[in-house]
């Protein structure tokens, strides 16, 4: 059958670091950076020596309620903790700590922009859960680094909603944006503080019943999910052609070679053999606990974006953009608030002083220039005015990066404030009129690409001192 005429069901289990500064159950360093050396931030308890008790940490169910007020979703006020039974080199305790049957939140939906269409894409359930140790293959040998054991992860769950992969990508940037607006996790890839694992099914598009799922495990680039998805979609299509099974199965993806391979079975919830976690008491949130932190929750970075370009009335990359970074986002709020000018003050953020920030390769960022924001609206306030013209306030820009002294002072120094006086301005062009007779006639002879000569003319009599668009009214006046 031909591959156009099968369609995908894709669904997502997403784990996010939370960005606590102590791990889950223990008070060594969470893993948000990689650490320099292996088993540093390490105690006998996230080792798992004999006798040691896990105590939870508060800071990381914070956290996960924050991230369910910014998703908009159901929460339990009681939740509880399960063991995960199951043995691999990388869990010498043999279970994972997780949430099982009562996950800190239930069922909600994410509004997404793709393909310039708002849409919405359900979540079954997030829960809480602790990361597993790592493992290094060197020399023939197998070691194991804990650095990141017991470090905590939200695990996000979506439906059975995603139907192709470009719903997939904008979906898991949206997230990222999400998380890292309301610093639950800096959601870097390359970091392993965002990991995926892509379930894929097919079936012909007449038909309702779901496919069986390969599941493509622990993932950490959109390049490489977007690749996996299509090759495992292909996979699946030439099983079905040729008459085959598919197997509902766990599956490595090497981004390497773009392949996937049998890493094992999927497990049913019964292989894990879940029970109640007996060295943890339930988590019971009341109202009082969460109202305070929905303080802390501000507009999202989808809110945002749909404001710019409603609102605001900006240019779709423009508002995406924008909206990419949180600190960013503010400074842009900042300037809009101080100018009353949104295009202009995204112009001028976009074009202007990000092209500085990214060719200097420096370490300021949008947060810590060396000048205040006030400056930037003031540059935006004298185009305005026409007292300085668009090319010189790039100019001033540089300027302001460089050196973070005030606008004004670099203004003056370098003597590109525009003149406005308009008795002045008349007589240098009655002068230009004076001086250019035959110019003059061949304009009233219909050649009028000689208008832009005059204007030039003006300038060069004024030093370029003067405003260019009162020379072109002006001399629109006297010429006709």
């Amino acid at each position: 059958m031909p591959v156009e005429n099968y369609e995908k069901v894709i669904w997502l289990e997403i784990h996010v670091r939370v960005k606590s500064k102590t791990k889950m159950f223990c008070s060594c360093k969470n893993a948000v950076d990689l650490a320099d050396e292996p088993n540093i931030n390490v105690c006998p308890v996230c080792m798992w020596f004999p006798g040691m008790l896990p105590a939870l940490n508060s800071e990381v169910v914070r956290l996960g309620v924050k991230a369910w007020l910014l998703m908009n979703c159901e929460i339990n006020k009681i939740s509880r903790f399960d063991r995960k039974s199951y043995f691999y080199p990388d869990l010498p305790n043999s279970f994972q700590t997780t949430q099982m049957y009562e996950p800190i939140t239930w069922r909600w939906s994410v509004k997404v922009i793709v393909n310039w269409e708002v849409r919405e894409f359900a979540i079954h359930h997030m829960h809480l859960e602790n990361d597993a140790w790592k493992l290094i293959h060197a020399g023939g040998k197998t070691l194991a680094d804990y650095n990141r054991a017991w470090s905590p992860l939200m695990e996000i769950v979506t439906e059975p909603v995603f139907s192709d992969k470009d719903e997939v990508m904008e979906f898991l940037k949206e997230l990222q944006k999400m998380f890292r607006f309301g610093w639950v996790s800096d959601a870097d890839m390359e970091k392993w503080q965002l990991r995926c694992d892509v379930n894929v099914s097919i079936r012909p598009k007449w038909e309702k019943k779901l496919g069986t799922r390969a599941e493509l495990k622990n993932i950490n680039s959109f390049s490489a999910i977007w690749r996996a998805i299509d090759s495992e979609f292909l996979r699946q299509v030439r099983i079905l052609d040729s008459w085959g099974v598919i197997e509902q199965e766990t599956r490595w993806w090497d981004d390497d070679k773009w392949v996937s391979t049998t890493q094992r079975s999927k497990e049913d919830a019964m292989d894990y053999r879940y029970f109640p976690e007996p060295d943890l008491l339930p988590v019971v949130l009341d109202d009082e606990y969460i109202n305070q932190i929905k303080q802390e929750v501000w507009e999202l970075p989808i809110e945002k974006r749909l404001r710019y370009l409603h609102e605001y009335k900006l240019w779709e990359d423009d508002a995406r953009i924008i909206t990419a970074d949180k600190d960013l986002a503010l400074y842009f709020d900042t300037i809009v608030e101080l100018t009353k000018d949104p295009k202009k003050s995204c112009s001028y953020i976009t074009t202007v002083l990000l092209s500085l920030i990214n060719e200097c390769n420096d370490k300021w960022w949008i947060c810590n220039l060396k000048f205040e924001p006030s400056e930037l609206a003031k540059v935006i306030e004298l185009v305005n005015k026409d007292e300085l013209s668009s090319t010189n306030s790039k100019t001033v820009i540089e300027e302001l990066y460089k050196s973070g002294w005030s606008t004004e002072e670099i203004v003056d120094r370098l003597w590109l404030r525009q003149k406005n006086d308009l008795w002045a301005l008349e007589t240098i062009v009655d002068d230009v009129i004076a001086k250019l007779p035959t110019q003059i006639e061949d304009y009233k002879a219909w050649n009028q690409n000689v208008f832009g000569f005059f204007v030039w003319q003006c300038m060069k009599a004024s030093q370029g001192a003067w405003n260019p668009k009162i020379f072109t009214e002006l001399l629109k006046k006297k010429l006709n």
